[in-house]
């Protein structure tokens, strides 16, 4: 059988992820330590993403199996993919409805929050950012120095303050993500094709998962995770999470 041709797509994949594990492991551990302190404090984990396909790595955290019972998405659907693309677009570029929605879910002083935004440049991740840090949050960002260091200073879709994502948080986790996502240049074809962002931000997601819950059980603590609800006997160990967190947590 002739092997497929991927034009580098995996490698390329690959070894962004292996640059992020490598680089990044102090950045992660020190994320996951705040995700730990919150565990520890029976406090929810708090997960936003300002816009566009960045919202699905927040979904990839949420109710997810093997995942933590205490994600609370600060889901707003006007921005995510599940909204018209064209709406989606020009709300994660207006000002204030970032901030509107951290005031919906009225994040306090000491609430921990991560924030997926590859870019980290747009108003809706930036007015988040902001209102977060002004009600006293913490913020562990995922997003790509590239693309935050080379877009203009003057670029439309920045917002007016001209701030990176990275300038708000209290734990920076890069990315890597190319300015423009897509890492196959194609024969005959000007445009490139096949992003990466999401398949690096998911990785991302769960290494965070996982060094948490390694630091959880270092402490003697039971990190409060999901059981697949499609497997035998799933619904009946996930019971006493939904009795806790479904009071708490507006999307379960």
């Amino acid at each position: 059988m002739e092997k497929l041709n991927d034009f580098g797509y995996i490698d390329n994949a690959v070894a962004n992820i292996r640059r992020v594990a490598d680089e990044q492991a102090d950045n992660i551990r020190r994320a996951a330590g705040l995700m730990a302190d919150a565990i520890q404090n029976d406090k929810l984990i708090n997960v936003y993403a300002g816009g566009g396909h960045t919202t699905l790595a927040m979904g990839e955290m949420f109710f997810r199996a093997g995942g933590l019972a205490n994600i609370n998405p600060l889901m707003e659907t006007a921005l995510s993919v599940f909204n018209q693309a064209l709406k989606y677009l020009q709300l994660e570029r207006t000002e204030n409805f970032g901030a509107s929605i951290i005031r919906y879910y009225d994040i306090k002083k000491d609430d921990l929050v991560i924030i997926f935004h590859n870019i980290g440049i747009n108003p809706a991740t930036i007015d988040a950012a902001m209102e977060i840090k002004k009600r006293g949050g913490r913020i562990i960002a995922v997003a790509s120095s590239y693309w935050q260091n080379e877009m203009p200073a003057d670029h439309f879709i920045r917002h007016s303050s001209g701030k990176n994502l990275f300038d708000f948080a209290d734990v920076c986790i890069d990315d890597y993500n190319p300015v423009g996502d897509a890492i196959v240049d194609l024969p005959g074809l000007d445009t490139p094709i096949a992003p990466v962002s999401n398949v690096v931000d998911f990785t991302i997601a769960h290494l965070l998962e996982i060094e948490c819950c390694r630091i959880c059980i270092e402490r003697g603590i039971v990190p409060p995770v999901w059981n697949s609800a499609n497997t035998p006997g799933g619904d009946e160990k996930n019971a006493a999470y939904l009795k806790k967190y479904k009071p708490l947590v507006k999307s379960l």
